[in-house]
């Protein structure tokens, strides 16, 4: 797909170019590369937390570093590699049970060095969730309805102030769907129980305007797996209700199968509707076998071993970009997130990832960077200025950097909306 099909994700901007003493650069060649992408193209940056640690940081460079660490170290550094090269937004887990295992002990420390560690590398950052039944901590599951939603609302209102400024988008809430009837534990946890006794709605708002308060800049989301008309209920509830949210997170776990083209597009049709961005917050497709079409939890799909094979690899690598082109292709989309880059640890233990337990990159994960970083993107390419210095410069929504190869005059450009644009740059520093 050329970027003419894609006229809502690209611009040009009409640059006049100067030089250091400000006067036009006349039929002169310069050169234009971008340099980031303002779509958002995300992964989930779990394995790479460690990364962030202080004592593997000091380490990391260390050369002389052996043993069973160095080789962790390795394989951490060689996936954060592989992660940069195509990804620009990075989501952290802040599963409850796991970031307060304590009342009063939240893993804050751990998780800022891996959202600033993201963030110095040019990655957005994205937590999830705050507001899940899942992974709720024991602690708090017996106690009265009161506590639950003091604690809830402290809870929301300390993590995102915490990270307010690093962490830029929140799932706010999680699966409200089906929230308040989730049955699969033997004792209700107390997030389900605060749903059922304050019903969604006020559930998603109490989640909602604390994390308003306390980041006012902040993208907020509400996510479900739920694509069933029961989804579509309960947004219209939440926006009749007059609770704002910024975008409506879509999960896709194609673990049976790839929806295809007619089935995605009908639900971003669907979707679409309330006028708010859209976010495919969890997409995978696996490159073994598909998971039977019977399983209507895919939790309950528990098998000891399921490989990625051959002739899988080939189709997710197919699929995955026939998928990014339809999102891409669709206006209302504003974020994709792929859920795990790495087929160690990946959930269910399906071969999902991009990149298999070895670490070597499948055929999915060299088509997707293809899109991101070829056909989507702009090398080093060498324009000619007109005899008033101007140039133009074409590309996806996203930073540039013109230079003049000459004397190594540089200047920044972003291009930030479709449609044509005008400016005045000039070229001074190295670059």
């Amino acid at each position: 797909m050329s970027p003419v099909h894609l006229g809502h994700r690209t611009g040009e901007v009409v640059v006049t170019v100067l030089d250091a003493g400000g006067r036009p650069l006349s039929h002169r060649d310069v050169i234009a590369e971008q340099r980031s992408h303002a779509f958002p193209f995300g992964n989930i940056g779990f394995d790479l937390v460690d990364l962030a640690d202080e004592a593997l940081a000091d380490a990391e460079s260390d050369p002389a570093a052996s043993g069973s660490a160095g080789v962790a170290r390795a394989r951490l550094v060689r996936l954060a590699g592989q992660f940069l090269e195509v990804f620009n937004t990075a989501t952290l887990p802040f599963y409850w049970s796991d970031f307060e295992p304590a009342p009063g002990s939240p893993d804050t420390a751990r998780l800022r060095r891996a959202a600033r560690w993201f963030a110095e590398r040019g990655c957005r950052v994205k937590g999830h969730p705050l507001v899940w039944h899942t992974l709720a901590p024991d602690w708090l599951r017996e106690a009265p309805i009161g506590e639950i939603e003091a604690t809830v609302r402290a809870r929301v209102r300390r993590e995102v102030g915490d990270f307010a400024g690093l962490v830029r988008t929140w799932d706010t809430i999680n699966e409200a769907v089906i929230m308040p009837v989730f049955r699969n534990e033997p004792h209700r946890n107390a997030i389900t129980r605060l749903a059922w006794e304050r019903g969604r709605i006020a559930t998603v708002r109490l989640a909602f305007e604390e994390a308003r308060a306390a980041d006012p800049a902040a993208t907020l989301v509400l996510n479900d797996f739920d694509m069933s008309t029961a989804y579509e209920c309960l947004i219209e509830g939440v926006l009749e209700a007059g609770v704002r949210i910024d975008a409506i997170g879509l999960q896709s776990h194609m673990h049976q199968g790839y929806w295809g083209e007619e089935r995605t597009l009908a639900v971003l049709e669907r979707f679409s509707r309330y006028g708010l961005p859209l976010h495919l917050t969890e997409t995978t497709l696996v490159s073994g076998h598909v998971m039977p079409p019977e399983i209507e939890d895919l939790n309950d799909y528990r098998i000891p071993s399921w490989p990625s094979t051959p002739e899988g690899e080939e189709r997710q690598a197919d699929e995955i970009v026939r998928h990014y082109r339809t999102l891409l292709a669709y206006p209302s989309v504003q974020a994709i997130t792929y859920w795990g880059l790495s087929d160690e640890g990946a959930w269910l233990g399906a071969p999902a990832g991009l990149v298999r337990a070895d670490g070597t990159p499948k055929p999915a994960y060299d088509a997707l960077r293809d899109l991101v970083k070829g056909e989507w993107w702009l090398p080093p390419t060498r324009l000619r200025t007109d005899g008033a210095g101007r140039v133009e410069v074409r590309g996806f929504l996203g930073d540039y950097r013109l230079y003049d190869d000459g004397d190594g005059g540089a200047a920044l450009l972003t291009i930030t909306a479709p449609g044509r644009a005008e400016t005045t740059l000039r070229l001074k520093g190295e670059r």
